[in-house]
């Protein structure tokens, strides 16, 4: 059985779901893992089998060659990440969501995987939870009709959160292209977060087959009051003519259809049990180059462009045309251009999390 060799940078929360996923999967073998804090490296290291330790990610990348290179770290670090992963030789690079801050850093990401022939895959592993793939087979099942709207709501804030609701509801409709996307952004409080975002954004996407996407995040998304968790306060699904689907992160899946009445059943995010079939799929892509990830790169960008096209608009007014074909700093535009006004809340307990108490 052919064995891949990974480096795991960052051994937070997110980076030691990573790496005691790929040590518990026997195609794999954790060689390397990097922090830039000795005490995270010395603690994590006997979990893994106690790889090599380094606070230098290129520099270890360059000694161990590794074949999957996987980062989690904040969002403001992923082009030198790439590039160490890439002069490291790795085969496959593994890395978070959201695939840039920037749409100028993200065209680059794009461009510097297809011309050194990487594969790569985002962190988008929400997906394989039981009550995403039922709406999944609901709607590809055709119990629907014809679809003709999908959607995502969340109350965590974008960075951390739109990035999923786009590439589920794109999954939910075949990776379809977007054609143009329109948005509103509100509040400035978590623009210096470590995932920068404003307080709300909200907006349309117009995609090629004719399906609009309409999109939430942040202090004046919904609650969703049959979850408790707040982080997990999520809504995706689709509407057709002949029914909807839709799951919550931590509160299950429901539908209704013409043909099946009302239906629901469980489910709610795990990393226990979504993290080995996200690790899984990367060694059977590094098997065979037609087993492509469903995390793959080119999807992910896809989502990213439409994030990113619906905080330009956000900024600059009016519709942006998708594909994008220029880089820009959506970041320094949402920074400059969104009111300085306290965020109107859709539900009290997001006065807390948005610092209005």
């Amino acid at each position: 059985m052919k064995q891949y060799t990974v480096q795991v940078v960052g051994m937070g929360k997110r980076g030691m779901h990573h790496a005691t996923s790929f040590n518990a999967n026997p195609k794999f073998k954790v060689v390397g893992i990097c922090d830039i804090d000795m005490k995270r490296l010395d603690d994590a290291a006997p979990k893994l089998g106690d790889p090599e330790k380094s606070t230098d990610a290129a520099a270890l990348a360059k000694k161990l060659k590794p074949d999957v290179f996987c980062f989690c770290t904040m969002p403001n670090l992923r082009t030198p990440m790439i590039k160490a992963a890439i002069e490291g030789g790795a085969k496959l690079i593994a890395f978070e969501k959201p695939v840039a801050l920037t749409s100028a850093e993200m065209l680059s990401i794009r461009d510097m995987i297809r011309k050194a022939g990487v594969k790569a895959v985002v962190s988008h592993q929400h997906r394989y939870g039981k009550h995403y793939q039922k709406i999944k087979e609901i709607i590809a099942s055709g119990a629907l009709g014809r679809v003709h709207t999908v959607y995502g709501e969340a109350t965590g804030w974008m960075t951390h959160m739109l990035s999923h609701l786009i590439d589920y509801t794109c999954w939910y409709n075949n990776y379809t292209p977007g054609v143009w996307a329109m948005a509103q952004a509100a509040g400035r409080a978590k623009l210096t977060d470590n995932h920068p975002s404003p307080d709300y954004i909200a907006g349309f996407v117009q995609y090629a087959n004719g399906v609009r996407g309409i999109y939430e995040c942040g202090a004046g998304a919904p609650d969703q009051p049959e979850v408790a968790k707040w982080w997990g306060k999520c809504r995706m699904g689709a509407q057709g003519t002949e029914g909807f689907a839709e799951v919550l992160t931590n509160g299950g899946w429901r539908a209704i259809t013409k043909s099946g009445g009302y239906q629901s059943g469980d489910g709610a995010m795990s990393y226990d049990n979504d993290m080995p079939p996200y690790i899984q799929e990367m060694a059977d892509w590094l098997d065979d180059d037609k087993k492509v990830h469903q995390c793959n790169i080119e999807h992910a960008c896809l989502g990213a462009e439409i994030m990113l096209a619906l905080q330009r608009s956000a900024t600059e007014g009016g519709q942006v045309a998708l594909p994008l074909t220029s880089g820009a700093d959506e970041q320094a535009l949402l920074k400059a251009k969104v009111p300085d006004r306290p965020i109107l809340v859709s539900f009290e307990q997001n006065k807390k999390e948005f610092g209005l108490v």
